[in-house]
C-alpha cells in the first residue's frame, strides 16, 4: 500500500467518523435548550401564572399564563434555544395591548422533563393548545418554532398564525449555515414549512429579518410564497437574534393587528 494510498484511507476513516458522530448527536446541535428552571411566572411579568399540561406520551410541562381582557389568545412556540423566560419581553408587550398569551416550554426545556424532537415538539404543542380558553388564538412560532406552530395549524386550526424567521425545511436553514456538510441526508428530524404552509386555512403573517445569517431571509421569503394567505412585515437590517426580533414594533405589530383582523 502506497503512502498516498493509507493518506486516503486515513482521510476516509475519519470523515466517515465525523458523519457517524454528527449523525448520533446532530439533536445536540440543532436543539440548544436552557434546561435549568425559570422563576414563578408573577415574579417576571406582573399577573402571570404558573400553569402545566400534559402530553400524550405522559409527559406534564410546565408553561406561562399571562392573562388579558381581549378574546384572542397568542400560543407561542418558541424557537430552539433558552425557554420561556427568554421570551417574556414579547409576552409583555403582547399583554399590553390586552392580548392574552400562553408562553409554552417544550420538554426538556426549562425545567421540563424529556428530550426534544420534532414529534415530541409537535405533541408538546398539541398538549399546551388544550390550555387555550378564549374562543379565538393566534400561533407565534418563532424560527424553528415556526414549523411547531404550522404543523400545530393543520391538526388545530388557529384564528391567524403568526411565523417569525420560519425556514423552508430545517435541511435548509442547516445547508446554509454548515454548507461543506451532507445536511439533508443526515438529519432525522425535517420540520418541513413550505410543504404543509400551502394547507393551512387561516391568515398567515410572516415576519422577517433582512439581515438574518441564521435563517436566510430568502428561506422565510419562500415561506410566505408558498402559504395561500400573507402577509409579510420585512424588518430592515435586522438579524435573527435581534432584541427588535423579540419585542420590537414592526413584529409586536404584526400580532397586534392580525389580532383585529381575526376578532
Amino acid at each position: 500500500m502506497t503512502t498516498l494510498t493509507r493518506t486516503a484511507l486515513v482521510v476516509v476513516v475519519v470523515l466517515l467518523l465525523l458523519l457517524g458522530l454528527l449523525w448520533v448527536f446532530q439533536r445536540r446541535l440543532i436543539y440548544l435548550p436552557d434546561r435549568g428552571p425559570v422563576p414563578p411566572a408573577a415574579e417576571v411579568i406582573p399577573g402571570a401564572r404558573d400553569v402545566s399540561f400534559t402530553t400524550r406520551d405522559g409527559l406534564r410541562l410546565a408553561a406561562w399564563h399571562v392573562p388579558g381582557d381581549r378574546d384572542v389568545t397568542v400560543l407561542v412556540t418558541g424557537g430552539n434555544a433558552g425557554n420561556r423566560l427568554h421570551r417574556a419581553p414579547l409576552a409583555r408587550a403582547l399583554a399590553a395591548y390586552g392580548l392574552p398569551v400562553l408562553l409554552m416550554d417544550y420538554r426538556g426545556y426549562g425545567g421540563n422533563p424529556g428530550s426534544p424532537t420534532e414529534e415530541g415538539l409537535f405533541l408538546d404543542a398539541l398538549a399546551a393548545r388544550d390550555l387555550v380558553r378564549t374562543s379565538r388564538v393566534i400561533y407565534f412560532g418563532e424560527s424553528l418554532g415556526a414549523a411547531v406552530a404550522t404543523r400545530l395549524a393543520l391538526e388545530r386550526p388557529p384564528d391567524g398564525l403568526v411565523l417569525r424567521s420560519p425556514f423552508t425545511d430545517l435541511a435548509a436553514a442547516g445547508q446554509a449555515n454548515y454548507p461543506f456538510l451532507p445536511v439533508r441526508a443526515l438529519l432525522r428530524d425535517h420540520f418541513p414549512v413550505a410543504r404543509d404552509i400551502g394547507r393551512v386555512r387561516a391568515p398567515v403573517v410572516v415576519v422577517y429579518g433582512t439581515r438574518d445569517t441564521i435563517v436566510p431571509p430568502s428561506l422565510s421569503r419562500a415561506v410566505a410564497e408558498a402559504a395561500d394567505a400573507t402577509t409579510t412585515v420585512e424588518v430592515a437590517g435586522a438579524g435573527h437574534n435581534d432584541l427588535v426580533m423579540l419585542d420590537g414594533p414592526g413584529l409586536v405589530n404584526a400580532v397586534t393587528d392580525l389580532a383585529e383582523r381575526v376578532r
